[in-house]
């Protein structure tokens, strides 16, 4: 959202505006081409930059796919320091891959997870080599008009609507709000569970842009912590946040925005600190340090190390941690729940577009 603190990047923003709208244009006039496949391709993604929950989202429309369907998911790898095509699979490094995509492709095994800038030239690489796919889902690829998908769905973080945002680099959003047009399913995540229906009645009138869009709620369940380094694991299970009150906390996260996750954890824990990095941030000695000072600052006798899963992708290729504090580490795995018994409304718009495009 706009601050008045950086009121001196607002003429950039309508200059970036002017742009997106440009090339905006030249794509729904035909101008500049999108293109269309015969296979059935979800994209999901955003306006906003980064922390809607997108990695969240596309991982249940995976669990919602995969035993009907042989699912693939095409991903830009940010910051990845490999070019082109590339399959991703367990035993990859984040380096080439980027940390979503390495995140998905452990978590899921059995699909395939493929990362490409071009993501036009990645459906028709899979097309091409893996004929057997039936549905592709596009990971944040809302702005990759080159690329017209069969169906769009878009995230917009409750506490960070994107109608109430302005465009970079004053604000947060990627392109004009009212582009929000092209989606066809408006997902708002992180929202409370003790949302009223006037609100939602509220917000729904305000996101939506015409009639025929679907607008949903969902809600982000954290589970059971799970152990980041799995080799220096032995006898450790999952571990559940709940009756460790007594605990010490360090919280590492590198994600667009943790505080929800910080509030949430503030409640579990007597003591946290919190060590927040940049988005995708790449970890360095001088950060295991940090990490290793903040551990010795804690004053209570019981510790955990914690951090996000995408954080964990990262964490797990840099070893310069001693085995105790590697076993004290664990991440958080988080899902995402539709509210109000939207789940059968939102999963039948899945399943009848790719049942009926397959």
């Amino acid at each position: 959202m706009g601050n008045r603190k950086y009121l001196f990047l607002y003429p950039f923003s309508i200059l970036y505006r002017l742009i997106t709208d440009i090339r905006n244009m030249l794509y729904d006039t035909g101008i500049l081409p999108s293109e269309k496949f015969s296979i059935p391709v979800i994209c999901i993604g955003n306006i906003t930059v980064g922390g809607t929950g997108k990695t969240p989202h596309t991982e249940y429309l995976i669990r919602l796919l995969r035993n009907e369907f042989k699912v693939a998911v095409v991903s830009r790898g940010y910051k990845r320091k490999s070019k082109g095509f590339r399959i991703v699979t367990p035993p990859s490094v984040v380096m080439e891959t980027g940390d979503e995509p390495l995140q998905i492709a452990r978590k899921f095994p059995d699909i395939l997870t493929a990362v490409d800038t071009n993501r036009s030239n990645g459906i028709k690489t899979i097309m091409a080599e893996h004929p057997e796919t039936d549905v592709i889902i596009l990971d944040d690829g809302f702005q990759h008009r080159r690329v017209k998908p069969g169906l769009s769905v878009i995230l917009t973080d409750y506490s960070r609507l994107m109608t109430r945002d302005h465009l970079m680099p004053y604000g947060r959003l990627r392109e004009n709000r009212s582009n929000r047009k092209r989606a066809d399913i408006i997902v708002i995540s992180k929202t409370p569970e003790d949302i009223t229906e006037t609100e939602r009645r509220v917000i729904t009138g305000e996101v939506k842009y015409h009639t025929g869009q679907k607008l949903f709620f969902t809600k982000t369940l954290y589970k059971d912590l799970k152990p980041v380094f799995e080799n220096v694991a032995s006898g450790r299970n999952l571990l559940s946040v709940s009756g460790k009150k007594e605990y010490g906390v360090v919280l590492v996260t590198g994600i667009a925005v943790p505080d929800s996750l910080f509030r949430f954890l503030e409640k579990q824990f007597k003591e946290i600190i919190h060590l927040d990095f940049p988005d995708h941030h790449f970890f360095t000695e001088n950060d295991s340090e940090k990490i290793k000072s903040a551990w010795k600052t804690l004053k209570s006798e019981e510790k955990l190390l914690l951090t996000t899963e995408k954080d964990a992708v990262r964490l797990r290729e840099f070893s310069n941690f001693d085995d105790h504090l590697k076993r004290a580490f664990y991440c958080i795995p988080v899902e995402v729940i539709f509210l109000n018994d939207d789940k059968h409304e939102f999963d039948n718009l899945i399943l009848d577009y790719v049942r009926k495009n397959n």
